[in-house]
């Protein structure tokens, strides 16, 4: 009975879409975008139990359909199987000019947050005066800033 209803609900799908390029004319809904998701796998996988994939290959318009999805959004899937082609003259260092400035922030802003981290949590506190251990006298902030 399940496999009725699924041939069934393909040859409505197959009336529906008639000669049309989608289901709502000549540019895809997502409506197009779900049925294409659905029938593809089916269409394209290798299944122990082939009746409905029959079925759907004797649709020509959804097989149609389905091929004309796949050559359109993806043009390196033509059996192939691999992606498409990046352009000429890309290098991998010139994929993203700003890589390495944007490496370089990424270091600072962890390292601005790590010490932050400290600072606020107590881990590393700056201790302004007095003697320090073992008798030396710290830094004091206080005449960097009054010189400045």
């Amino acid at each position: 009975q399940l496999y009725r209803e699924a041939r069934e609900c393909l040859t409505l799908l197959s009336q529906r879409l008639g000669s049309q390029k989608f289901f709502f004319g000549d540019s895809p809904a997502s409506l197009d975008a779900f049925v294409f998701s659905r029938l593809a796998p089916l269409l394209k996988a290798k299944l122990p139990n082939g009746k409905l994939q029959q079925h759907l290959k004797s649709l020509q318009n959804l097989c149609n359909y389905c091929t004309s999805i796949l050559s359109l959004y993806f043009p390196w899937d033509g059996g192939e199987g691999r992606p498409p082609p990046h352009p000429a003259g890309s290098g991998e260092g010139e994929e993203d000019p700003h890589k390495r400035r944007n490496q370089l922030l990424s270091v600072l802003v962890g390292l601005v947050a790590m010490l932050g981290y400290a600072f606020l949590s107590g881990i590393v506190s700056i201790q302004r005066g007095g003697v320090g251990p073992a008798g030396r006298q710290p830094i004091a902030m206080e005449e960097e800033e009054e010189e400045e």
